[in-house]
């Protein structure tokens, strides 16, 4: 099993940044792919970013694209998701996952369903 600590979190007015992190710790030896997902109250979890952990391969939603940039640094089993240029509707509980099988298709990246580990979650709150 691997566990996932989120941080980074907090409010931050439209147009500005922050950079979550997710530490992993436990079985990490196997895992394919790390992402990030989002939830906002009364809406569906939602995929952001995902990335490869082997080759560094990484999908976004289309709504972050050009905003967004997930990164991983293996040596801290830590992944990062830098969130520039935010809008209000950004706003949501945002989550690390972690999964072990390979994601074949690139529309799996980003399904909630096809990772078996998660977080706690960081509140992000942007103010217009």
């Amino acid at each position: 099993q691997v566990q996932l600590v989120e941080s980074g979190g907090g409010s931050v007015q439209a147009g500005g940044s922050l950079r979550l992190s997710c530490a992993a710790s436990g079985y990490t030896y196997n895992t394919q792919h790390m992402a990030w997902f989002r939830q906002a109250p009364g809406k569906e979890r939602e995929g952001v970013a995902s990335i490869s952990t082997g080759g560094g391969s990484t999908y976004y939603a289309d709504s972050v694209k050009g905003r967004f940039t997930i990164s991983q640094d293996n040596a801290k089993n830590t992944v990062y998701l830098q969130m520039n240029s935010l809008k209000s509707e950004d706003t949501a509980m945002y989550y690390c996952a972690a999964a072990q099988a390979t994601l074949v298709m690139w529309r799996w990246w980003l399904q909630a369903g096809r990772y078996n580990s998660w977080g706690q979650g960081t509140q992000v709150t942007v103010s217009s």
